[in-house]
């Protein structure tokens, strides 16, 4: 146990990580010496930062939580906080069944821990973070909150109403960002293209998109959690004629069959969704579109299942992502429907989706042999240099493996030429 030092966990999503970020500048700026995602307790204080969105992701903040309480009854630790989206929803429960937790905080009172740890909140620093990622990139979050009504989404229940940031805020944040050495933004939301409804009483993502992308040093801005219905479609300009707007775009569709958007409560149609997706490839070319499918809601047939099967082999996405349905309490389903579809049913359909999905990746990276990419290295290892793409981002996406056959900076661009693919990576060397 070393004496001020600080174990900061995060669970859970990019969103939650800016949480912690800011906490732990402040947490620097009182005196504390701070890691991040350790890997057993090794401070005298540790601040788990928790998800609750889905069931797997609860039952990871329970068990992280957990770990922590018995390094505690071990005298391996003196105190223990608890923040974010589990116990937003479930302090007082938490607070009952796991009384080794010092204090529960939710996700808006975190600033509360730094005055029950005897300091201060720096008000100068408030948009200041220890960044976890490397230093060359960050993520930026935009609004909390949403006001979609979607039927399985516990989101709303956790974060309250959609809530914007004001644009000048982002933009001043986003300047001392790039001051401190930052040149990659993914910009992130629970739904970033409902950005400015509230403050401003119309769309505004095109606009602050614009705004950050005249930001000198600003390289690549990337764009995370769209929502397909009411698509702010000027943005697909804005994506087309800046050069440092990654040709990008991670838009959460769910589903695609009309009986199934229906139940999910998508407000949108099969058609729409097509009609949208055409004029994405169509007015941004090269775009690389993400995506996020569930599989077993409530009401899913298996010609459902075929329907969504063939709608991913014809659409061909870059990069997508599914998981199975769970079955959260008090959200829209819970009132209205069982959760009706066994595990192995959701697995199985989880597992063949995926199936078709590799051999489109594999086929989409393909394509890139022979090709010269702009590629930012993010690590070096013994083998290679590691980097992305403008199509890739931080965690979720594929990489690019170069030959160390020359010197590179890490945090630096360079113009790769790619030799073969993976399914998820690529690999290259430098173009000469």
């Amino acid at each position: 146990m070393i004496k001020n030092k600080i174990d900061v966990v995060t669970l859970g999503c990019s969103k939650n990580l800016v949480d912690s970020e800011l906490l732990m500048r402040q947490l620097v700026a009182n005196g504390y010496t701070i890691a991040h995602d350790p890997e057993e307790a090794r401070g005298d204080i540790a601040v788990i930062n928790t998800c609750g969105f889905i069931g797997d992701a609860k039952e990871e903040s329970v068990n992280m939580i957990l770990t922590f309480a018995e390094a505690k009854k071990r005298n391996k630790l003196k105190k223990l906080y608890v923040m974010g989206c589990l116990s937003e929803r479930y302090r007082q429960e938490l607070t009952d069944e796991i009384p080794e937790v010092d204090k529960f905080y939710g996700k808006f009172d975190w600033k509360n821990l730094i005055a029950d740890l005897g300091k201060s909140y720096y008000k100068e620093l408030e948009y200041d973070r220890s960044l976890s990622t490397p230093p060359h990139y960050a993520y930026v979050k935009i609004s909390e909150g949403c006001d979609r009504t979607c039927s399985y989404c516990s989101i709303p229940l956790i974060t309250g109403k959609y809530k914007s940031r004001p644009m000048e805020q982002i933009e001043e944040e986003i300047r001392h960002l790039v001051a401190g050495g930052v040149k990659e933004f993914q910009f992130i939301a629970q739904d970033l293209t409902y950005y400015g409804l509230d403050l401003y009483r119309s769309m505004k993502l095109p606009e602050l998109i614009e705004r950050v992308s005249d930001i000198k040093g600003v390289a690549w801005i990337r764009l995370h959690y769209a929502y397909p219905a009411h698509f702010p479609t000027d943005l697909l300009r804005v994506m087309r004629e800046r050069d440092n707007v990654c040709n990008y775009l991670d838009i959460a569709l769910q589903h695609i069959s009309d009986n199934m958007l229906l139940l999910m409560r998508r407000n949108i149609t099969k058609q729409q969704t097509i009609d949208l997706i055409q004029r994405f490839r169509d007015e941004v070319p090269g775009i690389h579109l993400r995506t996020t499918m569930m599989v077993g809601h409530p009401g899913e047939t298996e010609a459902d299942f075929e329907e969504l099967l063939g709608f991913v082999r014809l659409t061909r996405f870059e990069r997508l992502g599914a998981f199975p349905y769970s079955h959260e309490e008090d959200t829209y389903n819970d009132k209205h429907y069982t959760d009706d579809i066994p595990a192995a049913v959701k697995q199985e359909r989880m597992d063949r989706l995926m199936e078709v999905q590799e051999e489109i990746a594999l086929s989409v990276n393909e394509a890139k042999v022979g090709k010269t990419l702009k590629v930012i290295v993010d690590r070096e290892d013994e083998e290679f240099y590691i980097g992305r793409t403008e199509f890739d981002s931080p965690e979720v996406d594929g990489e690019v493996l170069i030959s160390k056959d020359r010197q590179l900076s890490v945090g630096d661009f360079y113009d790769v030429k790619i030799t073969s693919a993976m399914p998820f990576d690529l690999f290259g060397s430098l173009e000469v």
